[in-house]
């Protein structure tokens, strides 16, 4: 009455923004605020399996019944992993959105059989990249931008945001987080992201993170005694900037003997129950079970305040379980030759060895891999070469099988090309993919047609006969992200009678499989191929997917890149395909294939006579089983 209604609306007015915002902070809430958030860090040295333990882990708290995601962060300053060679870092693994990421992200997919984007692989580039756009366009309004508390604001913001992508095809916000950062604690390169995580556990709450050290326990063999004095440096270090190991995980070559993990849990801070002993496996699908037993689920959905025992929502343990044993107990064993030009590095082609693997496991085989530099296959090799030469060829004609996978460049080309023709010639099984499919179609040009100057013009630009040729979306300018990148479809054009690979993904009338390539076999030239033998059984409306070659046990080249879609449990059809050629097995499985169709295409109609006899009587069957009867009316 005193202030009246016109002094009393700015304050109605705040009273009301404050609901508004209450209800919108409840809401966000709901929609996943209270997902909780795992941070996987190394000591000591990298590459000591961060990844691997982060992608078990998940598949360990999957088989908890949680949606789970995860995010890579890499350090360096470039925005994606496009452009590394593969010497740096490994292959550059590709996801269903086009992006170019770290090949962990590999790990996590396989592990975890979720479908990862672009942003979960956060890259100290794509950060500052996004900064400083903000203040280009002036977004901070003129205050100084600064590593605290611009680039660690966005680090955060980053990965509550992507933390709540659905990757699973619930469609659903995954429950808990997995974030993996790149290098070792200490890198000057990382700092930026271990303070903004230390202010991150404090933002999202204590019962809602969680941080997991993965450190090497080097045994020298002058003393055969484990040294833990590198990880106590190592958590010391990381305490020293603010975040304290819930779990201390032991990376050793040996099983961590008791006296070295009482001392670890006595210098690092930690329980003797959150030291976790992961020594080296004969076997990666060991370590979710490894973990499993030493009870690192319960440890931490005690400490996030979560239960365990709802329905899984991937697959229980006994898979894995099933997975090693059937490791361990093949006996029969496969020989595949890998011909390529990064095999000094075997990280360079990981995706292709774990295909391999999962190909195997399902045919109940064991693996043996043999790489071979196809610089040294290649003719005019002499001096002090040649003996790598002859040894190329040896180890090439003692492999059962040859894959030729995808590069760049020209270095080696020629010694794949002799590589194929070895193949088509003795009747070898082969698989091309992606630049090795363009190196089939060059050969067969070559040494069929007789076109002797046949090349891609990625290698040649004025060969006579151009069987490979750049796309139209090539961008000569920047190379980052120019490929034709990401999932496609690609569709069957003949019935799965002339064609293997329509036979292996099951008679399905397309596919859908990841590329990663700027050059295409000619569409010009397809026709004068094809008169020949060589047939393009896949196609993406005028671009050659899938080609195969008529009487040979297995050739086969795609296009695309089907080892970054293949799962232990869902192994890629055309690596089966590649395996059960080598053991002889491919035809078999065929046969088995069509019987259980026939069977069960017998049981539908068994069922239907049923049905109908339930409605109609006796009578109504009479056109189903060939009795006489008015057809039309059955």
């Amino acid at each position: 009455r005193v202030l009246g209604l016109t002094q009393l609306k700015p304050a109605i007015q705040i009273f009301a923004s404050i609901i508004r915002h209450n209800k919108s902070m409840a809401s966000s809430v709901d929609q996943g605020d209270n997902i909780k958030y795992i941070l996987v860090t190394g000591g000591v040295i990298s590459g000591i399996g961060k990844g691997i333990i982060s992608s078990s882990l998940g598949t360990l708290l999957k088989a908890c019944g949680y949606r789970v995601t995860s995010i890579k962060i890499d350090p360096y300053i470039n925005i994606d992993a496009g452009t590394f060679s593969p010497y740096e870092h490994g292959e550059v693994y590709v996801l269903d959105d086009g992006a170019e990421v770290d090949l962990d992200l590999g790990n996590y997919e396989r592990y975890l059989d979720v479908t990862l984007h672009r942003d979960n692989n956060i890259t100290t580039g794509k950060i500052y990249q996004q900064v400083i756009n903000k203040e280009r366009r002036g977004d901070f309004l003129g205050k100084t931008v600064q590593v605290v508390p611009h680039i660690t604001d966005a680090v955060q913001e980053w990965v509550q945001r992507v933390a709540r992508v659905p990757v699973d095809s619930s469609d659903q916000i995954p429950q808990i987080c997995i974030v993996e950062l790149g290098g070792v604690i200490g890198d000057i390169e990382s700092m930026p992201f271990v303070e903004a995580f230390r202010q991150f556990q404090f933002n999202v709450g204590v019962n809602r993170f969680a941080c997991i050290h993965v450190s090497l326990v080097p045994e020298p063999r002058t003393t055969g005694e484990q040294k833990t004095k590198p990880t106590q440096m190592s958590v010391r270090e990381l305490r020293a900037l603010g975040l304290s190991p819930h779990l201390l995980a032991c990376r050793c070559a040996t099983p961590l003997n008791q006296s070295a993990a009482d001392k670890l849990a006595m210098f690092c801070h930690v329980a003797p129950a959150q030291v976790i002993n992961v020594p080296d496996a004969n076997s990666l699908y060991k370590v979710p079970i490894m973990l499993k037993d030493q009870g690192v689920h319960h440890f931490l959905l005690r400490h996030f305040q979560l239960d365990c025992g709802g329905p899984p929502t991937h697959v229980s343990l006994d898979d894995w379980h099933e997975l090693a044993k059937r490791d361990a107990q093949a006996l029969d064993e496969v020989h595949i030759g890998i011909v390529g030009k990064y095999v000094k590095f075997p990280d360079a082609y990981t995706s292709i060895t774990k295909a391999l693997e999962h190909a195997c496991l399902d045919a109940n085989l064991t693996l043996r891999i043999e790489y071979i530099n196809s610089e040294d296959l290649e003719q005019g090799v002499g001096g002090e070469r040649r003996v790598a030469y002859h040894n190329a060829w040896q180890r090439l004609c003692s492999a059962q099988g040859i894959i030729v996978p995808g590069g760049f460049g020209d270095r080696g080309v020629e010694g794949k090309i002799n590589a194929i023709d070895w193949c088509r010639k003795m009747h070898r099984p082969f698989l091309g993919i992606c630049l090795g499919m363009q190196c089939a179609v060059i050969e067969f040009a070559r040494n069929v047609l007789g076109w002797r100057d046949a090349n891609s013009t990625e290698f040649s630009k004025d060969t006579q006969h151009p069987v490979v040729i750049d796309m139209p979306e090539f961008n000569p300018g920047d190379m980052g992200g120019t490929m034709r990148l990401g999932k496609r479809r690609t569709t069957f054009v003949v019935d799965q009678s002339v064609s293997t690979v329509r036979r292996l993904y099951k008679n399905a009338p397309y596919v859908e499989e990841r590329h990663r390539h700027r050059f295409e076999v000619n569409p010009k030239m397809v026709d004068e191929l094809e008169q020949q033998g060589l047939r393009f059984t896949g196609r993406d409306g005028e671009r050659m997917e899938i080609l195969e070659l008529a009487e040979h046990p297995y050739f086969v080249g795609v296009q695309f890149h089907p080892e970054y879609l293949s799962r232990p449990m869902r192994p890629s059809p055309v690596f089966t395909g590649l395996v059960l050629a080598v053991s002889g097995g491919l035809q078999k499985r065929h046969r088995m294939r069509l019987l259980s169709e026939q069977r069960s295409i017998d049981t539908e109609q068994v069922q239907l006579v049923d049905r109908l006899k339930a409605l109609d009587g006796p009578s109504s069957t009479s056109a189903i089983v060939g009795g006489e009867g008015d057809v039309d009316n059955q």
